[in-house]
């Protein structure tokens, strides 16, 4: 079965396999004792912490290993913003942080410091512009992941680590789904990142922290990895994480696995929107990841569309509201302004075939095309396209109020109140052909994912998004239609 979420967690690559077992019955001793087996214990904890900050770009006594990517992000922000609160109590991040340091930037608010979100644009990418702008003499640490880890965009840390530095700013980096392809480049001051990223075994983070910046570390200390990270070392994951990473450096130094990846991604780039009618292929599409690429389906159910593809054999994620737990959709995609149902973002591991993205192009267009049958939608493309003066069946849409009765004055009226999307958009796309030339759907929804798609639908359309006003219920939004 094609396991295609290489973002979330990649499969355990053959050397860290190899690795793991072998340190497994030599590195299980305590590293600070001095008998035999902590020497051999020791020996092994080192070699790793060489390679891995080979792999970084840094120094191997500026690099401790946590217990999680999440933790290394989380001391990484509360060490750098501790050490330099006289200096100032104000966080930056981008838009499109992973969740980690969403979570960081409200503990430091909960204790009285503050935070704001950088902007970015359509693909994710955040301007070096904004950060200058947003840059002030109470600004005390700046977050920019290195690459966005649900659509792929990479982020221009090189520039903002410039901005940072003239300004006397830390930049703290999340490298988790870079790092496996190449050393961040630019003068950054901290750098976090996970070993199940790049096919170690879970359970494994780095922080690294360049010489010369303030960190004080918070929370109980110890004797371990320069009393930044407590605990007893997991030695064996510890080295198996290291193997990985070197293995994967070794095949991206030759540019071998990164460039036959980054064909692929290519391939389901270019052919998804040929295959699959009413497609946006999201994320930069140049500076951008070379694995890993993300789509979202018009009118398609992102639940319905991810378990029928498990079911057709391939494991994907997705950033739509209904695969959610709290039913809004992904961040990331929301601060891009960009569809969010039927998302679909595959991410290829390492040694991934041809023949298995040549078997997912084929499946895909069947699988999609039997959740738009499943909602109503109509082949033709949800029937939007009707022209001037010509009307269709609002099939789905039975509570439109229509023109020439008591709402007319307000152009037509959908009332998807308690219907999740692409519900709302769907009935908004099956009677916006009812309503002449500049006329007005508004479309009343209590679905936190209308907001979102709503406008994304009238930017793929070509149609005028008026805006949202308050309703009884949920939310208004208004659409005026422009052919």
């Amino acid at each position: 079965m094609p396991y295609f979420d290489a973002a979330s967690a990649a499969p355990l690559h053959p050397v860290a396999r190899e690795a793991l077992l072998a340190s497994l019955d030599e590195g299980w001793a305590d590293p600070a004792r001095l008998y035999r087996e902590g020497r051999r214990a020791r020996l092994l904890l080192d070699a790793a912490r060489e390679a891995a900050a080979e792999a970084v770009g840094c120094r191997p006594d500026e690099l401790v290993f946590t217990p999680s990517g999440t933790q290394a992000v989380h001391t990484g922000v509360s060490g750098a913003l501790a050490a330099r609160r006289r200096a100032g109590r104000r966080l930056l991040y981008s838009a499109v942080e992973h969740s980690s340091v969403l979570h960081a930037a409200e503990v430091h608010e909960a204790a009285g410091g503050s935070s704001a979100e950088l902007a970015v644009d359509r693909t994710g990418r955040v301007a070096p512009g904004e950060v200058a702008a947003a840059l002030g003499p109470d600004t005390a640490l700046v977050a920019l992941q290195s690459a966005n880890h649900e659509v792929g965009t990479a982020q221009p840390v090189e520039e903002v680590a410039a901005l940072c530095r003239e300004a006397g700013v830390p930049l703290l980096v999340d490298a988790a789904q870079s790092l496996p392809w190449g050393p961040v480049p630019g003068a950054w001051s901290l750098l976090a990142a996970s070993a199940h990223k790049w096919g170690g075994p879970p359970g494994v983070g780095l922080l690294a922290v360049r010489k010369g910046t303030r960190f004080a570390p918070q929370g109980p200390r110890d004797e371990r990895e320069s009393g930044r990270s407590a605990g007893f070392e997991n030695i064996p994951a510890v080295v198996a994480a290291a193997a990985a990473l070197r293995a994967l450096r070794a095949g991206a130094e030759t540019g071998d696995e990164a460039a036959r990846l980054r064909r692929l991604v290519d391939r389901i780039r270019t052919r998804v929107p040929q295959l699959v009618p009413d497609v946006e292929v999201v994320g930069d599409p140049v500076r951008r990841l070379p694995h890993l690429v993300t789509f979202s389906c018009l009118y398609v159910d992102g639940e319905a569309l991810l378990h029928e593809l498990d079911r057709a054999g391939f494991s994907v994620s997705s950033g739509s509201s209904c695969t959610s737990s709290t039913l809004t959709p992904s961040h990331v995609l929301r601060a891009m302004g960009v569809l969010s149902e039927g998302n679909v973002r595959v991410s290829l591991p390492y040694g991934t075939a041809e023949a298995d993205v040549e078997r997912f192009l084929e499946v895909l267009p069947r699988v999609v095309g039997a959740v738009r049958e499943r909602l109503g939608v109509p082949a033709a493309g949800a029937g939007e396209a009707a022209g001037a003066g010509e009307t269709t069946e609002a099939a789905g849409a039975g509570d439109a109020a229509r023109p020439g009765d008591a709402t007319e004055s307000a152009g037509l009226v959908v009332d998807s109140l308690g219907k999740r999307c692409p519900v709302p958009v769907i009935e908004l796309a099956k009677v916006i052909g009812e309503v002449p030339v500049g006329g007005t759907v508004t479309v009343l929804s209590d679905d936190e994912a209308a907001r979102q798609d709503i406008p994304a639908w009238c930017t793929m359309r070509d149609q005028e998004y008026v805006g949202e006003r308050a309703a009884e219920r949920g939310a208004a939004y208004v659409v005026r239609r422009r052919a």
